[in-house]
């Protein structure tokens, strides 16, 4: 007989698992070991490849804490109040996830063009958006902002309404119960969702290739020498850039745990 704390169910679960983390995990690990020590050091020394590194590391993480100004209340303002069309504008904010991302350069670039309005007003404080730093950090905002914004929405739908309710009748403001109970309650979820947009926004390649193609930001520097040389050279390049992310990945996670781990004290 199966024992109860293991049934058979569990075990097809589990066996299924695998499977999955095998499948994410085989091409990863296959072209890291593909790749020798001395060719990612070689790598690593090239000024090219560390440019663009830490363009895609700064441009994600600026599109990620400039966007969350706004994604943030908008985000409370989604979870708390009701009004028209509010499941229209929920459709709206998971558009750049369903449309193909090579569209939505396209979408961006008749955006931010120097003949746009946008572009006009770039233009006129010196500032071109196509082909520069801006332009990549508006690309990133737009195919990631989805995740920042359905994460705090979820974590502000958590928070106990009584709670701000209380806080109301007993004098405080709708902004200070926002900054001292929603957001505090919230911020597992909106600190999740940040990371996810910066962590969305590094990978992001066909709105950044259409808006900027130079100055290059990793993926498209990968796409570039792959298409020009071919796997061998494309190869260092990623594990490069896969072992940087992951790295800044778990130290992001690891100080969003550390924060959280003050708040419950």
């Amino acid at each position: 007989m199966a024992s109860k704390s293991n049934p058979p169910i569990h075990s097809i679960f589990l066996f299924l698992g695998a499977i999955i983390l095998l499948f994410i995990l085989a091409p990863l690990l296959g072209m890291i070991l593909n790749t020798t020590p001395q060719g990612l050091f070689e790598t690593a020394k090239e000024s090219e490849v560390r440019d663009s590194i830490w363009l895609t590391l700064w441009t994600s993480m600026a599109a990620t804490l400039l966007f969350a100004i706004a994604a943030v209340p908008f985000a409370y303002l989604l979870a708390r109040r009701k009004f028209p069309l509010k499941r229209v504008v929920t459709g709206i904010i998971d558009i750049p996830v369903v449309i193909p991302h090579s569209a939505a350069g396209i979408a961006l670039l008749g955006f931010i063009s120097r003949n746009s309005v946008l572009g006009k007003l770039g233009s006129a404080v010196g500032l071109n958006f196509v082909g520069n730093p801006a332009g990549i950090i508006i690309a990133m905002a737009f195919v990631s902002l989805p995740y920042l914004i359905n994460a705090a929405r979820d974590g502000f739908s958590a928070v106990p309404l009584r709670l701000e309710k209380a806080a109301l009748t007993l004098g405080a403001s709708p902004m200070r119960v926002f900054f001292t109970i929603s957001l505090p309650l919230a911020w597992r979820n909106i600190l999740s969702g940040l990371i996810l947009m910066f962590a969305r926004g590094m990978s992001e390649f066909g709105a950044v290739i259409v808006v900027a193609y130079h100055p290059m930001v990793t993926p498209v520097l990968i796409y570039e020498r792959f298409g020009s040389f071919g796997l061998k050279y494309a190869r260092p390049v990623s594990v490069l850039f896969i072992l940087i992310t992951l790295a800044v990945f778990i130290l992001l996670r690891a100080l969003a745990k550390e924060k959280n781990s003050d708040n419950d004290e």
